[in-house]
């Protein structure tokens, strides 16, 4: 008999600037080993993935963002539990970047993507990113 895998299912937020830039953000050390990701968290049952992301933004980072559209979703095998991660294209709206939960911050450009230490489900999500970025032009 399968055993029945508990599936977390998360946002992230692709955060555009005016720039046509990404921002990354850095979990603490003790977090995922310091490793760069998109921010963003848990879905609340109930809750629909777009409200998550500004949910999540708003609480980690002081920013208030649009969301547009799902870009990518990644399913990742951890060994307790299946995470599906619902990556969004987001638009800068207001607030000021206040680090709640990380320790860094930075804004990317397509060329910058692959210059970071990124946890291993974001990874994949940057060839979803960088062709999406190369049409933004």
């Amino acid at each position: 008999m399968e055993e029945v895998r508990k599936v977390l299912e998360v946002v992230a937020a692709l955060i555009f600037d005016e720039a046509g830039r990404v921002l990354a953000t850095q979990c603490a050390p003790h977090k995922h080993g310091g490793g760069w990701e998109f921010p963003g968290g848990k879905i609340e049952p109930g809750e629909p993935a777009e409200a998550a992301v500004v949910r999540e933004i708003r609480e980690e980072l002081s920013l208030e963002v649009e969301v547009g559209q799902l870009l990518h979703t990644v399913e990742w095998e951890y060994p307790a539990f299946h995470l599906r991660m619902h990556c969004y294209v987001c638009r800068l709206c207001g607030g000021e970047l206040t680090l709640r939960e990380h320790v860094a911050a930075r804004w990317l450009t397509a060329d910058e993507l692959h210059s970071l230490d990124w946890l291993p489900t974001d990874v994949d999500v940057l060839p979803w990113l960088a062709q999406y970025m190369k049409k933004l032009g």
